[in-house]
């Protein structure tokens, strides 16, 4: 029996462990089959696989990883080497690993003292080892650094398009390297295609070497617009599609997000259809005026449920602001600015105009008591404006230490709050953008007028894109906020629409935020 065989066969002992389909056995379909078939074929050391993205590649990913160290790859002291864009990001397929390995075993053989398999999972390792023959799987980040001195049987290398443009070539180099010190190794790339041309993985696509494999499930730029339009033309890049109702649901409605909201096409284009962006605007609107304008001449309806906080904590020269969200779409804004000026003085500088006055007339602006605008002083407004404390608050890592600091103040009041901190790059950042547009398509947000803040704030709000088209708040640099168009107000907002509307529902009320911060 030849080894693809029996990784085939290995993989469908293993059991599904979220989804529609958890409990089952994995069924490899047919695509997959020929990718192993293809990647692991006598004499190939090189391997690539371009799919759209929710086709099942990362449960594939951790499955064959893990069939190297328990399973029939699996080698004497041989390491599997899982390289991801982030070790966040390399940490997911980590975990599918372990939950494959828990059901297939069972709990008492992984991660115990006297089990099989070892495992570490902390902030900066993962890592699963078989103690009988000393196999292990092990993730990285695209760090080159972290890639000298490895010599292992296997590298996944995970959406290369994602990698910074900085250090792929670098890392990559690495990772081949290293792969060069085992016989019989192999390097597999898996990802979506990315935008440009010269990166290393659309050259190893187009332009594949002798003992190397490639598998390709995209869709010509030329068709995409076309594809959008076309949902038979979705399988192409899609080849679980028909295994996978759900995601078929998905499509369509993001679909038809698509073809209302340009931001949105970007990203349907370069995930769901798998054809490259090269051609993404670099900024666009966070919402079109007019599409927002509409919003705001609608009836709110009444506050009902437990709302959602999204907060942005600024500095000195900046805004906070408070955005609730209610499960009903109702949403209303607050925000607070320290005292070390005036409002006529922070409007001058902002070329503000009248905005900052007329806003504290109506409610939604404070002055606080300290320069710097005061947590406790905005929270306690916020509960008196919204009628209570939130579910959840939903807020970027900017001030997080003092947000914490502040509430355990306030044990009694916020202990059954839970607090969900989020990045500000790409992938945080793609998330929470893509759940604002598809609220602002779906019209499912209903702003209470007159909304100066933020209604301000997002006749100037814009949003930059990644090479795959996804999306995070502009700033005047990578590093740095705005001191002009002030976007406080709309990123509270971005960040309570996704996860009030879309998100997953608050953690049981035994799960106290300071038992641990979650997010």
């Amino acid at each position: 029996m030849s080894p693809s065989t029996q990784l085939i066969e290995f993989l469908e002992q293993l059991t599904v462990s979220e989804g529609g389909r958890a409990g089952e056995h994995f069924t490899a379909l047919e695509w997959q089959k020929d990718f192993i078939r293809g990647a692991f074929a006598d004499g190939v050391i090189d391997a690539d696989l371009t799919v759209a993205r929710g086709n099942g590649k990362s449960t594939l990913l951790s499955a064959v990883a893990l069939g190297h160290v328990i399973g029939p790859m699996a080698r004497s002291r041989g390491e599997v080497v899982l390289c991801a864009a982030s070790f966040e990001q390399a940490a997911i397929i980590f975990r599918h690993a372990v939950r494959f390995a828990r059901d297939l075993l069972g709990s008492a053989e992984v991660g115990r003292r006297k089990g099989r398999l070892r495992t570490l999972d902390s902030t900066n390792q993962k890592l699963i080892e078989c103690r009988q023959t000393g196999a292990r799987l092990r993730c990285i980040g695209s760090d080159p650094k972290r890639a000298h001195g490895l010599a292992p049987i296997l590298v996944l290398a995970d959406e290369p398009a994602q990698w910074p443009a900085g250090i792929r070539d670098a890392m990559l180099s690495a990772l081949r390297t290293a792969r060069g010190k085992q016989p019989g190794s192999r390097f597999i790339a898996l990802g979506t295609k990315p935008a440009a041309d010269d990166h290393w993985f659309s050259r190893r696509l187009e332009d594949p070497g002798p003992r190397h494999y490639v598998q390709r499930h995209d869709i010509d730029r030329k068709d995409l617009d076309r594809a959008i339009e076309d949902p038979e033309m979705w399988h192409a890049a899609n080849p679980s599609l028909a295994f996978m109702p759900d995601l078929l649901d998905v499509m369509r409605e993001e679909a038809e997000e698509a073809k209302r909201d340009p931001g949105l096409r970007a990203a349907f284009r370069s995930l769901r259809l798998n054809g490259g962006t090269s051609d993404v605007a670099n900024r666009d609107m966070l919402v079109d005026p007019e599409a927002w304008a509409e919003l705001l001449v609608r009836e709110p309806p009444p506050r009902e449920g437990i709302p959602c906080w999204g907060l942005d904590l600024g500095a000195a020269a900046a805004m906070s602001a408070i955005c609730s969200v209610w499960p009903n779409g109702r949403l209303e804004t607050v925000a607070a600015v320290g005292c070390g000026k005036t409002l006529d003085e922070r409007a001058r500088a902002d070329h503000a105009g009248d905005l900052y006055r007329m806003a504290e007339e109506g409610g939604e602006l404070i002055v606080c008591s300290t320069r710097t605008p005061s947590i406790a002083e905005l929270f306690e407004y916020a509960e008196s404006v919204f009628g209570g404390v939130p579910g959840r608050i939903v807020t970027d890592r900017w001030r997080l230490g003092e947000l914490k600091d502040g509430l355990e103040g306030e044990r009694g009041k916020w202990a059954r709050v839970e607090l969900v901190s989020r990045g500000q790059g790409y992938r945080d950042g793609g998330d929470d953008c893509r759940a604002w547009r598809k609220a602002i398509a779906a019209k499912a947000v209903y702003p209470v007028a007159p909304c100066r803040l933020l209604t301000s704030a997002l006749a100037e709000a814009c949003t930059t894109s990644d090479p795959s088209g996804n999306e995070k708040l502009a700033k005047n640099s990578e590093g740095g906020r705005r001191l002009r168009a002030r976007d406080d107000v709309a990123a509270a907002a971005v960040l309570a629409v996704g996860h009030a509307l879309y998100g997953k529902p608050p953690k049981p009320a035994g799960r106290r935020l300071y038992g641990g911060l979650v997010g």
